[in-house]
Parts: C-alpha cells; structure tokens; sequence
C-alpha cells in the first residue's frame, strides 16, 4: 500500500516506576539496553524498517535524555520530508500535562491536521520485538475496520495479568483486563491472545474518538481502557496476530519473540538473553537491523595484559562496546557499555554494566546492573553480599540482582 499516508506516533511518556532507580533520572524508553541501545530503539527500528517515515515521539516524563536521543540519533533530512521528531507536552487543551495514552494523542492532534495521514499507527516505546508494521497497515485497510490491535499469543496462565482479546473471525467481541476466567484460543487451547499495545487506526475515526473521549469527564483518557473498548462496543475493532508478522531474516526462534521489559528482572533476563550462544532474539539480524547512534569519537575496545599467571584482560560470553578496556581484568556473561574501565584483577559475572562505569582493582561484580558512571572502588564488592547491598541502598530485586544507581560510589 505504497500509495498510502501513514503518520506513527510513539508513545513514550511512560515513567517506568518498576524499573526504579534505572529510571530516577529518565523516562523508560530512555533506559539503555543490550550496551549502546536505547529501548525506544526498537520500535524506532521497527517503524524505520517497515518503511514509515514520517514520526512523532510523544514523551513528558524526564525526557530530556529521550528527547536528545531521538534528536541526534534519528535526524532525517528535512529534503525528503521526513521527521522523526520528539514532542514533549505542551498543554494545548488547557492547563494540564497529559491524562492518559489517548489524552496525549488529542492532545497533540495539530500534528494530524499539519500531516493529514490516510492512517495512523500508535505503538509503545519500551519493549523487544521485532514487527514489520507494514504488514499490519495492510491488514487493517483489507479488513475495513476502523481500528486495529495488533495481538500476541500467550500462556493461558498469565491471563490474570494481561488483557486479553476475545476475537472471532477477526473482529474483537470483547476486551477482558486481568481475566481470572478466559477462554483459550480456539486453534492452541493452552494460549490466549493479549494486546501489544501496537495499533492502526483509519485517522477520521481515530480522530473523531478522541474528541469524544477528551468530553467524556468520567474516562481514563487511556487507548487501551478507553478509546480501544469504544471500538469494541461497536464491533468495529479487528485483531491481527502477530504470529502472522514474517519480519525478513527471522527464524522461526525469534519470529513472535516479544519481551516486556517493565520489571528490573526482566529487564536483566532479556539483557542476558542477548549474549547466550543461541540467543532467541539476534541483535545481527542485518535484513531488520535495530539502529542506533554510537559516538564517533570512541576508539574500539581494547583489552590488555596477557599474562595467563598474573593478569589477563578478556571477556568471554558477552557483548562488549566501542570505548571500553578491559585492562587486565575478566569479564564473562555480562553486557558491557561504551567507556567501560576494568582495571586488573577485577571480575565482572552475568551483569550489565552502563557506560562510563569504573571498576577498580581487585573488585568483584556479580549478577548486577550498574548504572552509568558508577566507581567500583578498588577491593570493593558488589551483588556477593545481598543484605550487605541493601544497607548500602542498592536495590536488590526478587531473584537476587542487585542495581546500583547512576554515579554512585561503591566503597569497599
């Protein structure tokens, strides 16, 4: 459907209370994964690689890091028409920041009037996927529905936390939110379909939705509970499965692989799945590529030192980014960012280190996420002694890692 306008809109106002202290100073789509990524990355990629050009990146919430980001990270040239352009709120529906998901959108339907797309496509800011939108955009216009929700195959058990969709023959009979009692698919009685978050929308009815929505003072304002229920009520909302999404170079490993990364165990599980021998999702996809910007200025990696039986610089089972020395110390298992210093004799196991973090001598870090410029203080010990941890202030989660925030000390 070449021939056809499509504006995107990125929500990424989300502040990731969940994922605290990693997002204390910065919005959640802001929050660096996988070495020089940013989340927002990935559905910029995906959005870029379906072939849709013209995007808008609603963020409020600290956004001045994801706002920078996006500005010198995604700049297109302004011959071609195309943008993909940060817009904080700016309260042009009166004196409030944005109510919800949907409020936002309103609130920036100037946008909308300046573009005057065919259709438009909402997605999330904050999870791993990969998804040819393209393929979705289709679908919608060939079903003839006003609204679409792209949907994901789940454990029937996870049901009580998702909203699932009840849908037949394509068209959503209901939206159920944290059902405790659902029916399971009809072709896979052990899974459910849940929303992604992901959606297309014929702009005339989106808009006219909205303005509906933005007069009804007893709504949330939000696209999932407001607007996307709205539709339903109608019969007017379609499905599509993202099972039938064919991205160019996937697998059938990593062709529905999704991740919320909403918690800091996930966000860990889905940074180390990253850097095992097979991982589900591949970062080297290069028919899909997922973009970003790395410094220019920064030389590779180096490692140093090499005597096997006094100090030996390596890194074994991980990614290690542009900047970094490993200077006769071991990393294994772990993520490495841009400007990362271990000094000799330190050990580094299954963590996710931020950029421009300094591990001194001797020290130990283990099953930990460090925030940027954090200093490992020679002898010091991070993620051995949980308790330990905790008196320090580190926030140590459920199963065990502990996160030390951006440019703390540790001491030993």
């Amino acid at each position: 459907m070449a021939h056809t306008h499509v504006l995107a809109i990125v929500l990424a106002g989300g502040e990731g209370k969940r994922l605290m202290p990693l997002t204390a100073d910065r919005a959640k789509p802001a929050v660096p994964f996988g070495g020089h990524y940013r989340l927002i990355d990935f559905a910029l990629s995906n959005i870029v690689n379906s072939g849709y050009m013209r995007v808008v990146v609603l963020t409020q919430y600290k956004s001045h890091s994801l706002d920078r980001h996006v500005t010198r990270t995604w700049y297109m040239s302004p011959l071609t028409g195309n943008f993909v352009a940060p817009m904080p709120a700016q309260q042009r529906r009166g004196p409030h920041w944005y109510l919800g998901s949907a409020d936002a959108i309103y609130q920036s339907l100037n946008i909308v009037d300046d573009e005057r797309p065919d259709y438009i496509l909402i997605v999330g800011a904050d999870n791993i996927y990969r998804m040819d939108f393209s393929q979705m955009v289709d679908h919608h216009i060939a079903s003839g529905l006003p609204a679409t929700v792209a949907g994901i195959r789940q454990p029937v058990e996870l049901a009580p936390a998702l909203g699932v969709i009840d849908a037949r023959d394509g068209v959503i009979r209901d939206f159920l939110e944290k059902p405790t009692d659902v029916e399971p698919l009809p072709d896979d009685p052990s899974k459910v379909l849940a929303s992604m978050g992901n959606y297309v929308f014929t702009t005339t009815d989106l808009v006219a939705a909205l303005r509906t929505d933005a007069a009804d003072p007893a709504s949330g304002h939000d696209m999932g509970g407001s607007i996307i229920p709205s539709f339903v009520a109608r019969g007017e909302c379609g499905v599509y499965d993202f099972q039938d999404n064919d991205v160019p170079g996937s697998t059938t490993r990593d062709r529905d692989y999704w991740r919320d990364v909403g918690t800091l165990d996930a966000y860990y599980e889905a940074n180390m799945d990253l850097i095992s021998v097979h991982p589900i999702f591949n970062l080297y996809n290069r028919e899909w590529p997922t973009m970003t910007m790395i410094d220019g200025s920064l030389p590779p990696a180096k490692f140093v030192y090499g005597d096997e039986h006094s100090r030996m610089g390596h890194a074994v089972d991980s990614f290690v980014s542009p900047g970094t020395i490993i200077s006769g110390g071991e990393v294994y298992h772990s993520i490495i960012s841009p400007g990362v210093y271990v000094h000799s004799w330190a050990q580094v196991t299954d963590s996710v280190v931020m950029d421009g973090t300094r591990v001194g001598r001797h020290a130990i870090v283990s099953k930990a996420i460090l925030d940027k410029n954090v200093r490992v203080e020679e002898g010091a010990v991070v993620g051995v002694d949980l308790d330990r941890d905790r008196e320090r202030g580190f926030t140590v989660t459920d199963s065990g890692i502990t996160v030390v925030p951006k440019g703390m000390v540790v001491t030993k």
